[in-house]
């Protein structure tokens, strides 16, 4: 058990890169990342050396590791990934950290920081997949943080929030010479699809299809491309966020795996009991010339197409949100809004609603697992169709990266724009959603355009 946490300033870092590059090799090193100072985000959090690391293996297993905590024995023989299981191992770390007195609006004070993947998600609402995990990957890979550095490039403010011994600990560690790595990456092949053009565009057909049936409204349909590589995937963030920069990014690394995730989109973010989800639909690429990209975001605000598919998400949201919030909360402060990155124009909408008391942060991550933007509509159908005609598991991408604190503040990510490392090889994946006046060869191009700065910048 760790003794309370005290909060102390350091100085201000406007690169979190430098600073987690003297950290990051560290057991359990972990960066949630905003962008700064090209994208929106403000806080920046970094940590390492976790109390506790839980998995849950693709076979559905819970694996606890600690040499701090003991496992109470009613966890022992956990060999299931359902919801209820996980979600209660889950709290029990969670409760392992004490509470702070320290009022503050830092929003992470220790706790859950790693990735709920897509096909966790899947497995609790008992949607069974026909196909093998792309990658080894654990369906889950969490963290219990009892101390962090967070960067608020809002107030140009660095904190440490740790204990003592810790707090003692972590400026050591910044006080060491940073050793430059002699692991140059590179890629030694490149990243080819796992679809052709015409596979896509059969699978766009069977969606299609689906929808003139009536099974379902829209479809997020997606296409994995995968590339070998040797060397550090940290450089290989690096040169990532540098091409393209957002406000939801995020790097951790074991063994020989790491995700690489430089994610636009906020799946939940849960303060004080406000619930607030932010979907992405509607994309359109960015032009070569003011002109061009002016018209081009101008299109996107104009079509009818991408307005709806973005508003069918908003309900879905809706209805996943009012599962778990307190009844006549759920409003929509922002609907379809453009927002730009680097390599695209997006449509954003918000939803939010106030969580109801019998109901946890980690309770309403389950409920809206995996997010309606990157499923379709009706959830339970789309994503059995998606099973059907995508040929393997989504692991990581279209899950969540975040954080879960002990006062029950959360912030998630929807795991798009994501790269996956597994054993020397590079997955990352890109979609779309489908309804019915989509075009086949536009969809398929829209894929392209999503991961064309990813790829370009480690090619």
């Amino acid at each position: 058990m760790t003794t309370a946490l005290t909060i102390k300033a350091l100085p201000y870092s406007p690169d979190p890169l430098a600073l987690f590059a003297r950290l990051r090799k560290r057991p359990g090193a972990v960066l949630l990342d905003s962008g700064r100072p090209v994208a929106t985000g403000r806080y920046d959090i970094l940590s390492s050396d976790p109390l506790a690391t839980l998995e849950i293996t693709p076979s559905g297993h819970s694996m606890f590791n600690s040499t701090q905590l003991q496992l109470p024995a009613t966890f022992n023989d956990m060999n299931s990934n359902t919801a209820g299981c996980t979600t209660a191992l889950q709290e029990w770390m969670l409760a392992q950290l004490p509470g702070t007195h320290e009022e503050s609006e830092l929003p992470f004070l220790g706790g859950l920081i790693g990735y709920w993947s897509y096909d966790l998600g899947r497995n609790n609402l008992a949607t069974p997949s026909q196909h093998a995990s792309a990658t080894a990957l654990p369906l889950a890979r969490l963290g219990l943080y009892d101390w962090c550095i967070t960067i608020d490039h809002e107030r140009q403010q660095t904190w440490l929030v740790a204990p003592p011994l810790r707090q003692q600990q972590v400026t050591e560690w910044l006080t060491h010479p940073l050793v430059e790595d002699d692991e140059h990456f590179y890629l030694t092949s490149p990243f080819r699809a796992e679809l052709s053009q015409a596979d896509y565009t059969e699978r766009f057909h069977a969606v299609q299809r689906y929808i003139r049936a009536g099974d379902c409204y829209q479809i997020n349909l997606a296409q994995r491309f995968s590339a070998s590589y040797q060397g550090d995937e940290w450089q290989a963030y690096q040169r990532l966020r540098k091409a393209t920069p957002t406000p939801f990014s995020g790097f951790m690394a074991w063994k020989n795996q790491a995700v690489l995730s430089l994610s636009p989109e906020r799946f939940i973010q849960c303060r004080d009991g406000l619930v607030e989800t932010r979907p992405i639909k509607g994309t359109r690429p960015r032009g070569s010339t003011q002109e061009e990209d002016r018209a081009l975001a101008e299109e996107l605000l104009s079509s009818s197409k991408d307005r709806a598919e973005n508003v069918m998400i908003v309900d879905l949201l809706r209805n996943d949100l009012g599962r778990v919030c307190t009844p006549g909360t759920i409003r929509v402060p922002q609907l379809c809004q453009l927002e730009s990155y680097p390599n695209v124009h997006h449509l954003v909408s918000v939803v939010q609603g106030q969580l109801a008391e019998n109901h946890s942060p980690l309770s309403l991550l389950t409920a809206a697992s995996p997010g309606g933007s990157i499923t379709g509509a009706p959830k339970i159908r789309a994503m059995q169709i998606i099973d059907e005609l995508e040929p393997c598991q989504r692991s990581v991408y279209c899950g969540s990266l975040g954080y879960l604190d002990t006062r029950g503040s959360m912030d998630t990510s929807i795991a798009i724009r994501t790269m996956v490392a597994d054993a020397g090889t590079l997955h990352v994946w890109a979609g779309g959603g489908l309804v019915a006046d989509s075009k086949a060869k536009e969809e398929y191009a829209e894929t392209l355009d999503k991961i064309r700065h990813l790829i370009g910048a480690l090619e």
